[in-house]
């Protein structure tokens, strides 16, 4: 069940990027033998999207062919800075990558979770409406580039926006599994569980619409609260960059 899982999280992840590429001048999703690199090549998304997933335990000859496949794309592209999303467990792949100059980071867990073991009710929430726009809004007032995904089609994703516009949550359905991403809340409204009520919320919602699985990437601060609502852990994705660590 955790390969599963995680495979199911990863095609979750790679249609949710060609999701935002869809709105986005000149970006696609190229996918080639051992990797799918998203090549965003303008702002705002360039700064944030430009990531490349590589798959797990490949051979030495595929391994370098799919590090070269995600370099020529990103180059095709006009883009220097990218990360390249390795599995932890994935020690010649790393090594791969050092070797060519490649720096760890930064490091998100992939989680992943059946929505059958989802447990107790649906949270009562006050919501403000799902109004793209003001989620536009939110994001670029918690520091992500003005714009940012602007031009993405609302009806391709689930939106909730707690009242007074504190805490924000996205989810995007791809197949049988349902990606969580993007939850956040403003400073002042922390520690008040909002987080957690989006994000059960979501995958209710996600189960009632026939979903059966649920993935995300969780930082360090939130992994226990999302291992509380039933995500198992499935891994650390390591992002490595060309040079030096960026920073960004």
């Amino acid at each position: 069940m955790p390969a599963d899982l995680y495979l199911s999280g990863s095609a979750t992840l790679l249609a949710s990027f060609e999701a935002y590429a869809r709105s986005a001048d000149g970006a696609a999703v190229i996918r080639a033998p051992g990797v799918a690199a998203a090549v965003f090549p303008d702002l705002p998304e360039r700064a944030v999207y430009n990531n490349a997933l590589l798959d797990r335990d490949l051979g030495a000859s595929e391994r370098a062919e799919a590090i070269d496949a995600m370099e020529a794309a990103y180059a095709a592209g006009g883009v220097d800075r990218f990360a390249a999303w390795v599995h932890e467990t994935d020690s010649a792949l790393r090594a791969d990558l050092e070797a060519r100059g490649y720096t760890l980071d930064t490091t998100t867990r992939a989680m992943g979770m059946a929505l059958d073991d989802l447990a107790g009710a649906p949270p009562e929430l006050e919501l403000d409406p799902p109004e793209w726009p003001a989620y536009v809004a939110w994001l670029e007032s918690v520091g992500v580039p003005p714009g940012l995904l602007a031009g993405a089609d609302p009806d391709e994703f689930h939106l909730l926006i707690a009242r007074g516009g504190v805490a924000t949550a996205l989810a995007f359905d791809f197949g049988d599994d349902c990606g969580i991403y993007n939850v956040g809340t403003l400073e002042h409204a922390r520690r008040r569980g909002l987080g957690t009520a989006l994000t059960a919320r979501l995958l209710h919602d996600a189960r009632a619409r026939g979903c059966r699985t649920a993935s995300l990437q969780a930082t360090a601060m939130a992994e226990r609260l999302y291992a509380a609502l039933g995500f198992r852990d499935l891994g650390r994705i390591l992002e490595f960059t060309p040079g030096p660590p960026s920073g960004w």
